[in-house]
Parts: structure tokens; sequence; C-alpha cells
């Protein structure tokens, strides 16, 4: 299986008591969005929820767009996978003494058998108190104990400093008997040992995570690259909904440093947008104010800057206490205060920055492609669970209730294990490397430049159709490269991310409405009958 985060790993604990998993990796603990991501993972765990509560506020976020079947999927099985997490070593926050409204807390049991109260938070969108968190860097803890826990099992194997470069299908057979569309494992480069393996199995499951590298601006790590989203449409896998690309509407704003993102939890404490005349312009535009959905904050933020010229807008928790507001933020109050932003007194200056793909490749509700033997979790995937719009806190619940159902799907459904003098092997390294890498950082900004002012929260048709003529002579750039210089973890992620600009262009052009998270100006308003966009391999022209 090829990625290390939260999907990755939670698949490859569970697959370990049946047979050996090869977890292959860029980087193991250190990098990715599961470490990254602050808010919490959200769960029906308290009495007063209920699974209909949380399907309805999926349903309503996802802006008519949602598989519900898929939806009721998830939240259904939140509970188990909670307890699966905690069962890992996961630490929870916990709520201590009498603090906190009982609806702020719920009860689950460790390993031990021991209950534990923990502290819930509350997010846009969500009409309950159900985000289970690890104060506000609940990632990094999740993180740290499936590393730890995969480190520890005989049937893990970990590579890191591998890049996946392509699926290796019928295709790459040597004598090609198969008619139908299979995946017998991939091509990776092993940066450590300067060497492309070819890596063969029963089954591939992608947990590559997301393509938020292809924007200027972006919370996303800068390992991700749509790899497992371009590797699968290369093979012939559809993709599906690629339009949806979330911006959160809260990065801090510091020109000149990383994007930072302020968790969403913080409006969910309390926290008030406002503009730069300190009015809470989100007051009179949702019902919710600061906490409605993303897709209708990210734009609210997005036009208050362009009406007033100011480059952010700001959230401020100055009138709620501040040693709660320490107590659940702590790292957010520390990473401020370096900046010299006191958050307890002081307005945090923001801006939206892309987060989160909704769609990637097409999966059914066993995470299966319509590749036999490959399959695809987390971000990388589009279960249809977020529709147009991703709920806050879904995708880390996502990750591992949808890995559990690609296990259960793989127990049931054998395969024969391929063998290596079936396929062909990998020649690259006989071609020279590339004289001038300017050529790859150059391409890099173009595209995320591109994406940013062509294909950002506000689209127009006339935008779109630029940027992807950009976008192609990039890709036919690249092309010639592929098949001219040999391979390093530059082209190969360069590679991937022009073809998924490609696809979401493409897809956003095919989509003559406005709807969730895509904005066309030029069609405003939603159509009568919600579908899906799909793009396959065959099907490129528009």
């Amino acid at each position: 299986m090829v990625g290390s985060g939260i999907a990755g790993l939670s698949f490859a604990l569970k697959a370990a008591k049946h047979g050996r998993v090869i977890v292959l990796t860029k980087k193991l603990s250190e990098s990715g969005s599961t470490g990254r991501a602050q808010g919490g993972i959200a769960s029906v765990t308290h009495p007063e929820d209920s699974f209909e509560k949380h399907l309805s506020d999926t349903l309503v976020a996802g802006d008519g767009l949602c598989r519900e079947s898929q939806v009721r999927l998830l939240v259904e099985h939140g509970p188990s996978v909670i307890q699966d997490l905690i069962d890992w070593g996961v630490q929870f926050t916990r709520e201590h003494g009498s603090g906190g409204s009982s609806k702020s807390r719920s009860t689950l049991k460790s390993k031990s058998g021991f209950k534990q109260e923990f502290h819930l938070a509350k997010e846009g969108g969500h009409s309950t108190h159900r985000i289970l968190h690890a104060d506000d860097m609940t990632g990094r803890e999740i993180q740290r104990a499936l590393v730890l826990a995969a480190r520890q099992h005989p049937n893990i194997s970990l590579r890191e400093n591998c890049f996946g470069i392509d699926l290796v299908t019928e295709k790459h057979l040597l004598q090609q008997k198969q008619k139908n569309s299979q995946c017998y494992g991939l091509y990776a480069l092993d940066e450590s040992r300067n060497r492309v393996e070819l890596f063969l199995a029963r089954y591939v499951v992608l947990c590559t995570g997301g393509l938020g590298q292809v924007y200027e601006h972006t919370t996303n790590d800068d390992v991700s690259t749509g790899d497992g989203i371009a590797m699968s449409y290369r093979a012939g896998a559809a993709v599906e909904d690629m339009e949806f690309m979330q911006f959160h509407p809260t990065s801090l704003y510091c020109p000149g440093r990383p994007t930072y993102l302020i968790s969403e939890a913080l409006r969910g404490h309390g926290g008030i947008l406002r503009n730069h005349l300190g009015e809470a312009f989100m007051d009179v535009l949702h019902p919710l104010k600061s906490l409605a959905p993303r897709d209708v904050v990210a734009r609210a933020i997005d036009a208050e800057m362009k009406k007033s010229g100011q480059a952010c807008v700001f959230l401020d928790l100055s009138h709620l206490p501040a040693r709660e507001t320490r107590k659940h933020f702590p790292n957010i109050t520390l990473q401020c205060k370096s900046l010299g932003i006191d958050i307890t007194k002081e307005q945090i200056p923001v801006v939206p920055a892309a987060h989160f793909i909704c769609g990637g490749v097409k999966v059914n509700s066993h995470s299966a492609t319509e590749l036999q033997g490959l399959y695809a979790v987390g971000e990388t995937a589009c279960t249809g669970v977020h529709g147009a719009n991703r709920l806050a806190s879904n995708s880390l619940l996502e990750a591992v209730v949808f890995a559990d159902r690609a296990l259960e799907h793989i127990l049931t459904h054998p395969r024969p294990k391929p063998t290596a003098k079936e396929f062909s092997a990998w020649d690259s390294f006989n071609y020279p490397k590339a004289p001038e890498e300017i050529l790859y950082s150059h391409n890099l900004a173009t595209i995320k430049t591109t994406m940013w002012h062509y294909v950002g929260i506000f689209r127009s048709t006339a935008r779109l159709k630029r940027a992807l003529e950009f976008i192609r002579v990039i890709n036919k750039q690249l092309t010639n490269d592929y098949w001219s210089f040999s391979l390093d973890p530059k082209l190969i992620e360069l590679r991937n991310l022009s073809l998924c600009a490609e696809l979401i262009i493409r897809s956003a052009l095919k989509r003559k409405e406005s709807r969730g998270l895509h904005y066309n100006l030029d069609y405003p308003n939603k159509t009568k009958t919600p579908r899906h966009t799909v793009l396959r391999k065959l099907e490129r022209k528009l």
C-alpha cells in the first residue's frame, strides 16, 4: 500500500492481522495532511447526539451531491473506529472535573476497559458538539500513535523515501493475455537507493492524500502532490468530482512565511470573523454566522477582501475567557505568539487557502476502484461522502471507516500474487539527468499561480479555458521530459501535479452550475438535478 497517514496506517494495522503489508511512503511521521489536522475527528459519541443528526449535517454541507448510503456508512461506523483509535494509543483530550456542559462530554472505554470522559468540540456546519480532539493538535497525536503501533507490528514493513511512479497493469505484462483492467502493483522510485523497484501485490491500496500543492496558497504539506489520483487516472481508473476543491476559510495571514492553518474549532469555541472595520460580516450572510459551512465562509471572506481592498479579514477571540482559549488551543496560541499576536487580546489576521479535495479516484462502498485489485482510501478517493463540500472533521473519520471497508472487501475477494517474470523491467536510468532543474521550479510556480488566480474560489468559463491552455502546454513539456530524462522526485511529483491541475479544470468546465465549493460566475445557479462529474483517460476531450 502507498501512503502513511491515518488512512494508510489504520488499514495496515488491521490488514497485518491477515498477512504481510508493505507500506511505501515519502516520509513517515513528519509530513502529510494527517499530522497537520488540528480540529479533530467527528463522530456520534454523546447520548444526545444521533446518527441522523450527523447524517443530516453532512448532507446539508454537501449541497445535494452526497451519496446518502455512503454517508450513512460513515456515521454508523464512526463510534467503532473511534474505539479502534483509542485502542491503538490515541490520547484524545479528556474532560476533567465537572467543567464544561454535558453536551461537550462523551464517555468511551480505553483498551484496558476503563471509562474515560472526552471533551467534544463544535465546528462549522455541525448542529452539536461531536468533535473528539487532542487539544489543537489532533492529527499529530493520531499520527504519533499509529506510527508507533505500525513500527512495532511484525507484519508491517515500512519503506520511506519511496515515490510512486505508475501502477502496474495489463499493459506491463510481457505477454498481454489479460483483456480486463487489473492492477498488479506499482513502480516506485526508492530515492535513498536511487533505483526504480517493481512492487507486485495481490492488492494495491492508495492512501496518498490530497493535492493542495497545485495551488499557490495551501494548508497542505509539500508531499501533497496528487500522486495516487494521477497514477490511477493514467492506469485507466475513473476520477470524480475533481472540481470541488475546499478552501479553508482561515489560514494565518503572514506574508513571507509558510501557510499555517487556524482551526475551525476556534470559531466553534466562539470566535467571530470581522472585517477591517470590526464588523461581524458573517452575521448578515448566514444563520450560522461565523460557523457557516466552509464554502459559504470562504466565498464571503474572498468577497469581503475584494470589496474592501484589504489583504485579509480577522478572527476575534478577545471577548472569550483567555484561560479557556489558551487551554483548548495551546499550539495555535504559541504559534501566533511567536509572530507577536496574543490571540486572547488581539485579532488574528486570516485568509482562505486550498485545503481539501472532495473529489478523487472514484470508488464504491468498499473503496474499490474500476481496476480490479486497486483500492483508494482517504483524500485520494471520492466516496461521495463529502459531496460538493466537506463537513468539518469528517475526513479523518472517512479515512478510517473506508479503510475498514476496503479490508472487508479484500478478505472476501482473494487474488493470486503476480510474479516478477511476467512483467517488463524498468530502464529509466538509461536516460541522462535533466540539464536544468530551474525548468521544473518554473513550471511548478506557473501551475500554482495559474490555479490560484483562474481556478480558485470564484471561477469563470473564460478563466478556466485560459488555465487549461496554460496547463496543457506544461503537461506536454513534462511528458517530453519524462521520456527524455532519468527520474527524480521533482519530476515525478510535478508530472502528477500538472495532471491533477488539468483534471480539476476539465471537471470545472463540465459543471454548468454553481454548487458547493464550485462557483462559476457564468453559471451562478444550481441545476435541478445534481450530477457527479466523472473523467476517464479515454474521455480527454471536453
